[in-house]
């Protein structure tokens, strides 16, 4: 049941092409009479087969490469039962996500079921509770929720554990590394298990490695005097940012837009530190990545945020994303009185802290 990664294949190009194809038959059983059940390949996250559940059967069959690491789902399910193409033939049963097949991934089915299981028997807990009861037992809950977590984090340590000569762990690599940090997979990695030669690994080592080289580069200008802009406020009067940077205030440059939900819910967090602040010498100047006036002048509204907001509507074309290399929001700069960037990217806790330390309680 390991929910969908959408993996897009920027670098795709970049990994050997030259593999040897295997063939692989799937049958399999499901409920869902005249739904299509498809075959993907999760480098690629593209669709290599497809076919009708017809009686409450499916099959199909065909080459790919050699231990290609693919799912078998529903079309618009958001989980896959996975498997490696291996050249065995697989049994899929769709309606529990059990699969027969080669030794290797009848435990890869297994260890999924084993590392989803707590939390799916957290949710169903949830699900049987009314809101109010969750409000009243949200000890209980949260501590619910952290057991699960554990559980699953035991559970994916124990593939990575007992699993460095065959391909398992590859199906396991995103949730490794959230879990346990990119610091402590690359010390995995160095130890040149089995599976570290496999294309997915591949692909997402260099796509973690190209995240960190921008992230590098966003927090480079950490340290730096600002670099002016300009932009229209709400009215359509040109502003430069140097109104109101530099100007021996503290300042929170908000990269923010109406259409981002991330960044509406933490708006009441930073009107907070406004509130808090302001009197003291703290001021925010917003900078949308809207398109249009209309939702940007409402959020702003509804949202009560009673700062300076700037936006030349061009969405991820505007002159602040070129300018401060902002290629997600919401993100954000800390800008000293002096003009010199003192932090980035500050949300929720980090934030509140950072301000309580410049201006005490």
């Amino acid at each position: 049941m390991k929910k969908l990664l959408i993996m897009a294949a920027l670098i795709a190009a970049t990994l050997p092409t030259a593999a040897q194809q295997v063939k692989y038959s799937i049958n399999g059983i499901s409920n869902e009479n005249g739904k299509t059940v498809v075959l993907r390949d999760r480098l690629t996250n593209q669709i290599v087969n497809s076919a009708v559940v017809t009686n409450g059967k499916f099959s199909m069959s065909g080459n790919a490469e050699k231990n290609a690491y693919m799912g078998v789902s529903t079309q618009d399910a958001s989980w896959f039962v996975m498997l490696f193409n291996d050249g065995t033939p697989v049994t899929i049963n769709l309606n529990d996500s059990t699969l027969k097949g080669s030794p290797q991934n009848e435990r890869l089915t297994r260890y999924d079921l084993d590392i989803n299981a707590p939390y799916a028997r957290f949710m169903i807990k949830m699900q049987s509770m009314s809101e109010e009861e969750r409000k009243t037992k949200e000890i209980e809950v949260v501590g619910g929720l952290m057991i699960a977590t554990m559980k699953m984090m035991e559970g994916v340590k124990k593939v990575f554990d007992e699993e460095s000569e065959t391909l398992i762990p590859v199906a396991f690599l995103s949730e490794y590394q959230q879990m346990f940090g990119q610091e402590k997979l690359d010390s995995v990695l160095a130890t040149k298990p089995a599976w570290a030669s496999h294309p997915i690994v591949q692909q997402q080592v260099q796509q973690w490695a190209q995240q960190k080289a921008q992230e590098e580069k966003k927090n480079a200008i950490v340290g730096k005097q600002f670099t002016d802009l300009e932009e229209p406020d709400v009215d359509g009067n040109m502003h430069k940012l140097s109104e109101y940077v530099g100007k021996g205030k503290w300042v929170l440059v908000d990269f923010w837009a109406s259409w981002c939900g991330p960044c509406l819910r933490e708006m009441p967090n930073v009107v907070a530190a406004y509130e808090k602040y302001h009197a003291k010498g703290f001021d925010v100047v917003g900078l949308s990545f809207d398109n249009k006036k209309e939702p940007w002048v409402q959020a702003i509204a509804d949202q009560k945020m009673p700062w300076t907001h700037l936006s030349d509507l061009k969405g991820w074309r505007t002159v602040a994303s070129g300018v401060y290399d902002v290629n997600s929001i919401p993100d954000n700069l800390l800008i000293d009185p002096q003009g010199k960037i003192v932090a980035r990217g500050l949300r929720g806790e980090a934030l509140q802290a950072k301000l309580k330390t410049i201006f005490g309680e």
